[in-house]
């Protein structure tokens, strides 16, 4: 089993022939700027261009680290916080390891990814996802303790309600020093990365959000389940409203849909075509292309 253990002011994850220094979010936040795009999984994101836009950062989740190998891109970080997918499908976790620039995951995705390829880990530059108010994966306090505990935190957003029991697990992280708040679907917890980061325009590719749609590199019986529409009203629409509502407005950061089929309402997360994406990154790209010539050889003799 992997064990995480402090020592001064670095944590360390250890287990058998693996030593590895974690990296610290403390020192990562603010530290980017400008678009990102996050790579889900549905199957619009096998029907996106991501070649034309392979000079801006991505953050791939779980499966959607193929599309970036398939195009020969590295991924900015490579994002996994479900065990079962890692035990389902071990080969594109493993993709996902071997081609992030950077990695965040759970001590639980770590440990099966560990146990998939003892050597997998080695010399990765890890940063460890900690759910807010979980210790050891268990809860610290109560949901609602917890949200009222936090009602005037500035950092950790959340909804509180006396009546109810699910809202008291909505909410947003600002710093994920502290944790972050799970809704069901991992791009969200992109999202707050993306937020921690400082990335300020937010682009989202494949999040379909369709149970029946599946995931663009699986197909038929070999799918592995999902329980997206179970989820999607209790935990996933309101936690998307909660960013809109109260993150999006306070944060700066603009987060845009890419996918015309998605189930997120577009009053929550606007959908834009590729042509309006062009035009939000008209600047940033022109940039890039300035950029990519002055480093070519020129034709100054």
């Amino acid at each position: 089993m992997l064990r995480v253990e402090t020592r001064g002011e670095r944590r360390w994850l250890l287990g058998r022939d693996l030593e590895v220094c974690l990296q610290g979010f403390g020192h990562s936040r603010h530290s980017a700027t400008g678009p990102v795009f996050l790579l889900a999984s549905g199957p619009s994101a096998s029907e996106f261009p991501l070649q034309r836009y392979r000079s801006l950062p991505v953050v791939a989740m779980n499966g959607s680290i193929v599309r970036c190998v398939d195009e020969g891109i590295k991924p900015f970080y490579y994002l996994c916080d479900d065990p079962n997918f890692v035990i389902g499908r071990p080969e594109l976790a493993l993709l996902g390891v071997a081609h992030g620039e950077h990695l965040a995951m759970s001590l639980d995705v770590l440990q099966a990814i560990h146990a998939a390829d003892a050597t997998a880990l080695n010399g990765k530059k890890i940063y460890l996802l900690e759910r807010v108010n979980r210790q050891d994966g268990k809860a610290v306090l109560s949901d609602r303790a917890y949200a009222w505990s936090i009602r005037h935190d500035e950092e950790l957003i959340s909804d509180f309600s006396l009546l109810r029991r699910k809202p008291n697990r909505i909410g947003f992280s600002l710093n994920l020093k502290r944790g972050y708040f799970g809704s069901r679907t991992i791009p969200f917890g992109a999202l707050q990365l993306a937020c921690h980061l400082g990335f300020r325009q937010v682009f989202v590719v494949g999040m379909d959000l369709r149970q029946s749609g599946g995931r663009f590199y699986e197909k038929g019986a070999a799918a592995l389940p999902s329980s997206l529409d179970e989820d999607f009203e209790q935990y996933i629409l309101p936690s998307f409203t909660l960013m809109a509502r109260r993150i999006l407005p306070r944060t700066g950061m603009q987060v845009f849909n890419l996918s015309a089929v998605s189930r997120m309402p577009e009053r929550v997360i606007p959908k834009i075509t590729l042509q309006r994406l062009d035009e939000l990154l008209g600047a940033e790209l022109a940039g890039l292309s300035a950029a990519s010539s002055q480093a070519a050889p020129g034709d100054a003799s």
